[in-house]
């Protein structure tokens, strides 16, 4: 059997900078699979500007974001299949896949490293209830096929789901002549960025509906039309709220769930909150020597955190093949009030060169509020924040001073006046 020092699924931003990490931090031995036929993920059909402002401190569209890191790629050691499909993963970090010159290959690795992205929620997900007729999509196939395909697959289109692939989409489709009704979003608040709601949908008068859903959805051949409506505080549909609107495309932009399937197969816990896996302060899973990074462990808003991510993990890989790394994560996070999840799930303070991340969401909009950590219940930071909100991923930074070097529990909170 091939043996590899480190092996890589996914070839987006998070697995292309994991690559980058490794080879620099002494991975000599590295193979990085792609099941498209070229590498950068979703990046090539994001043909927008906005990303990079973080990481390189620029605007670029998705796909210049990716040229970026593949060109730094290519000045590496590392080995690269695309068009390969990884089918299994294995606890003891074998690893087989397909593609079309080699047929089925199983290698083995010294490290893994999980970087496969996330995949939108599709209709039979949500349950509307009509028949199944053309015309329904989700809003990135959409996406790809306008951008990559010059395919318009609407003239009339509505979108449910405020997420910011579904805001872009309204943009996007209303430059390109179709005319785009409104956004439905069952939640009171958006899920958007607010750049993007201002951007995409204030900028074209395009209506956003909040604590709206679609309730049914006309046509048998085609979408001929939609049905909205009001929800109530427990998200049911409230009669006498319903709005039709005559449309041949509904694009749904109701979340994206972490691609963890192979993760499963491989014995890897997940968080019930992300859908990812549980990581400690390193990225590495419940099972040794495989790391997690990127959407595959939770959904990012920006993909220069994306990217800063993989690098870590490219790095904790390198740590871990080279025996550095310790495993006993003393310290256990715990979301508190107003908080949805906190990564990592573990801290082993001995692993930290000299300070720890929290990245953290919070479950609802508020303002002039405080986030408050507590070790063993004991207030040891507490930050203000003038704005938060569900759609907006936060980050705490820790000095490796401030954790015990103990047995903890370290608690994120959301403290309103």
């Amino acid at each position: 059997m091939i043996k590899y020092e480190l092996i890589i699924v996914g070839g987006g931003s998070a697995g292309i900078a994991a690559a980058i990490s490794a080879s620099e931090n002494g991975c000599r031995d590295i193979l990085l699979l792609e099941r498209d036929r070229e590498l950068g993920g979703i990046l090539q059909q994001c043909i927008h500007n906005g990303f990079g402002l973080h990481r390189f401190g620029e605007e670029l569209s998705g796909p210049a974001y990716a040229e970026r890191f593949i060109s730094m790629l290519k000045e590496t050691n590392v080995q690269i299949k695309t068009s390969t499909m990884v089918l299994h993963i294995g606890k003891d970090k074998t690893v087989s896949y397909v593609n079309a010159k080699e047929g089925y290959v199983t290698l083995q690795a010294e490290a893994v490293i999980l970087a496969m992205g996330c995949r939108e929620r599709t209709r039979g997900a949500i349950a509307i209830p009509g028949y199944r007729p053309s015309g329904v999509w989700s809003a990135g196939t959409a996406q790809k096929y306008l951008n990559m395909e010059g395919y318009l697959v609407g003239k009339r289109v509505f979108i449910l789901g405020s997420g910011d692939i579904g805001l872009i989409m309204a943009r996007r489709m209303t430059l390109e002549g179709a005319k785009v009704l409104g956004v439905a979003e069952l939640m009171p608040y958006s899920n958007g960025l607010p750049r993007n709601i201002k951007q995409c949908l204030e900028d074209f008068d395009i209506p956003l509906y909040l604590s709206h859903t679609v309730i049914q959805i006309r046509g048998k051949e085609r979408v001929e039309g939609i049905t909205i409506a009001k929800v109530d505080d427990t998200l049911k549909p409230v009669k006498g709220t319903e709005t039709d609107f005559e449309v041949d495309t509904l694009l749904l932009s109701v979340g994206l769930i972490p691609e963890n399937s192979l993760s499963e197969e491989a014995g890897v816990e997940l968080m019930p909150k992300t859908k990812g896996p549980l990581v400690d302060e390193s990225l590495q899973t419940n099972i040794s020597g495989i790391f997690a990074c990127g959407n595959v462990l939770h959904v990012h808003d920006l993909v220069d955190f994306v990217s800063l991510e993989g690098e870590k993990a490219g790095k904790s890989a390198a740590r871990y093949i080279r025996g550095e790394l310790m495993t006993n994560a003393c310290i256990k996070t715990r979301a508190g009030n107003g908080i949805g999840y906190v990564i990592p799930a573990g801290i082993c303070v001995e692993n930290i060169e000299d300070k720890q991340e929290l990245m953290f969401r919070v479950t609802k909009n508020a303002r002039d509020v405080k986030v408050a950590l507590y070790l063993n219940d004991v207030l040891i930071k507490a930050i203000p924040k003038k704005r938060v909100a569900p759609s907006e991923m936060e980050k705490i930074i820790l000095k490796k001073e401030e954790l015990s070097a103990g047995e903890a529990d370290l608690t994120v909170c959301l403290i309103e006046d």
